[in-house]
C-alpha cells in the first residue's frame, strides 16, 4: 500500500472504533477479516498507527475541544499529524489529497483548524494533570489514592504497549523447551521474571503460525494472570471453582497446577465464552474441567453446593485499569458497567462465590484493577461481614512462586513497577468451624 493508502486505512478502522460499541481489538480484527486485500506488513503498519492514537486520545480531545472541533478520529488524525509529528500543513494537505486510495481532501474548516495548531507543541501548559497522562475524570481520585506521589510514573507506564506475555502447559512441555523451539521459529523470547511458567516475546510475531500454540503447549497470558492462577495453590485431586472464568486462561492455570487430576467448575453468566473456553481445554488436553452456565451470582447451584470446594476463584468483573496498555480505548470508551454499579456487583459476586469455600478452604479475589475501591476496600468491607474467613499473605501461598515481588500482604502488580498488566489479588481462608 502507498503511505496514503495507508493513512486512508487507518483513518477508516479508527472511525470504525470510534462508532462500534465493542472494544477496540475486536473492531480491529474484524476490518482486517474484512479487507483481505492489506496485506501483513501493512496491517503490522495500520494496527500500530491505530493504537498510538488510541494512546494519544485524551489529549488529542483536548485540543479538538480547545478549537471547538467534534472528537472524531478524523480530527484526532489531523492534530496528531500537525502536534506529534510535526506536519507542516502543506504535507498535511498532500496526505489528504482526495486521490485515489487517499482520505478525502481537507474542508476548509479543517484547514483552518490546522492553521490554529500553529507554534504549540502538543503538551499544553493547561492540561490537567489527569489529561497529561490519559486518565479519564472517572478513575483520577482513585488512581491519585493509590499512587499518590507516584500517580504520574504509574500512569506514564501505561502509555507505552504491553509485551506478548505466553504460559507454558507444563503437562505438555518445559520452559526450556519452549524457548529452544519458539526461538527456532526466529523469535526475540526470554523468560519471565515472576512466573515460573512464563514467557515474554519481544516482538510482534503471526501467533496462528506458531505449532506450540495450536497443540496446546503454550496460551498466551500476560504474567500478572498467570500469578493470580499460581497463587491459588490447587493441589492434585482437590475439588476447585473459578468462578468468574470467562474465555478460561486462569482455569488452564490452575488445572496444570493441578496435574489434571481432580475436578475444577468454571463457571460464567456468559455461557457462549464458556463454550469456547472448551476448546482450549481439550487442545491443552486437561480433561479435569467441566464448565457451568450461571443465571446470575446468585444462582441455586451455589446454594446446592455449599461448602463443597477446596479452593475457589473470584476473578471478578472490573473496570480493567490494568490492562490500558493493551486496551487503551478502555480509558474512554466505557462499554460495561460504570463504577457505581461494578463495586456493588463485585461484593455480591464475591459475599456469594465465598458459600462454596469448605471449612479449611481457601477463597481467591483478584481484579485487573488498580482502583482501591474494587480491591483493598472490597476485601475490608467482605472480611468486616464474614469473620470466619481471615487473611493469607501472599507470601505464605506462593510455594511455586519463589521470586513473588514482595507487596504485602496482598498481591499488588502495576506496570510501572512490575513490567505486568496491573493486577489485585487477596489469598482467604475459611476457619473451621472449631477455631471460631
Amino acid at each position: 500500500m502507498t503511505p496514503a493508502a495507508r493513512l486512508a486505512a487507518t483513518l477508516e478502522i479508527a472511525t470504525l472504533v470510534d462508532e462500534t460499541p465493542r472494544p477496540a481489538d475486536a473492531v480491529v480484527s474484524g476490518a482486517f477479516r474484512a479487507r483481505r486485500y492489506i496485506g501483513s506488513k501493512d496491517r503490522a503498519f495500520v494496527s500500530k498507527f491505530l493504537y498510538t492514537l488510541l494512546r494519544h486520545q485524551g489529549r488529542l480531545d483536548w485540543w479538538l475541544d480547545k478549537y471547538a472541533q467534534n472528537r472524531t478520529a478524523r480530527n484526532r488524525l489531523i492534530a496528531y499529524l500537525r502536534l506529534v509529528e510535526r506536519k507542516n500543513p502543506s504535507e498535511i494537505e498532500a496526505a489528504f489529497s482526495g486521490g485515489q486510495y487517499a482520505p478525502p481532501a481537507l474542508s476548509d474548516e479543517e484547514r483552518r483548524f490546522v492553521g490554529k495548531l500553529k507554534g504549540h507543541t502538543f503538551i499544553h501548559p493547561e492540561m490537567s494533570q489527569a489529561i497529561l497522562v490519559e486518565c479519564p475524570d472517572w478513575a483520577a481520585e482513585g488512581m491519585k489514592s493509590r499512587f499518590g506521589k507516584k500517580f504520574n510514573a504509574e500512569l506514564e507506564a501505561m502509555l507505552n504497549s504491553a509485551p506478548l506475555d505466553m504460559r507454558i502447559n507444563p503437562l505438555k512441555i518445559t520452559r526450556e523447551a519452549a524457548l529452544a523451539e519458539l526461538r527456532k521459529c526466529g523469535l526475540d523470547v526470554g523468560i519471565t521474571p515472576y512466573s515460573p511458567w512464563g514467557l515474554r516475546v519481544h516482538d510482534r510475531p503471526a501467533l496462528g503460525q506458531l505449532a506450540l500454540l495450536k497443540d496446546g503447549s503454550i496460551e498466551v497470558q500476560d504474567e500478572g494472570s498467570q500469578l493470580v492462577g499460581l497463587l491459588m495453590e490447587a493441589k492434585a485431586g482437590e475439588r476447585v471453582v473459578d468462578f468468574c472464568a470467562g474465555a478460561g486462561g486462569k482455569t488452564l492455570t490452575i488445572s496444570a497446577q493441578m496435574e489434571n487430576k481432580g475436578r475444577i467448575v468454571a463457571c460464567d453468566v456468559l455461557d457462549k465464552r464458556l463454550k469456547r473456553s472448551g476448546e482450549r481445554f481439550r487442545r491443552a488436553g486437561l480433561h479435569n474441567i467441566e464448565t457451568h452456565a450461571l443465571s446470575s451470582e446468585r444462582d441455586p447451584w451455589v446454594k446446592r453446593h455449599k461448602g463443597a470446594f477446596d479452593r475457589v476463584l473470584v476473578d471478578a468483573p472490573c473496570s480493567g485499569t490494568g490492562t490500558w496498555r493493551r486496551n487503551p480505548d478502555a480509558r474512554w470508551k466505557v462499554l460495561g458497567p460504570g463504577l457505581e454499579a461494578l463495586v456493588p456487583l463485585q461484593g455480591s459476586i464475591l459475599e456469594s462465590a465465598s458459600r462454596l469455600v469448605k471449612e479449611g478452604g481457601r477463597l481467591v479475589y483478584a481484579t485487573c484493577s488498580l482502583l482501591p475501591e474494587e480491591n483493598e476496600q472490597q476485601i475490608e468491607r467482605f472480611l468486616d461481614n464474614h469473620p470466619d474467613f481471615k487473611v493469607v499473605p501472599v507470601g505464605q501461598c506462593a510455594s511455586l512462586l519463589p521470586g513473588l515481588p514482595d507487596t504485602g500482604d496482598f498481591l499488588s502488580l502495576t506496570p510501572a513497577r512490575h513490567k505486568t498488566d496491573g493486577f489485585f489479588a487477596a489469598v482467604m481462608q475459611r476457619s473451621k468451624q472449631e477455631e471460631l
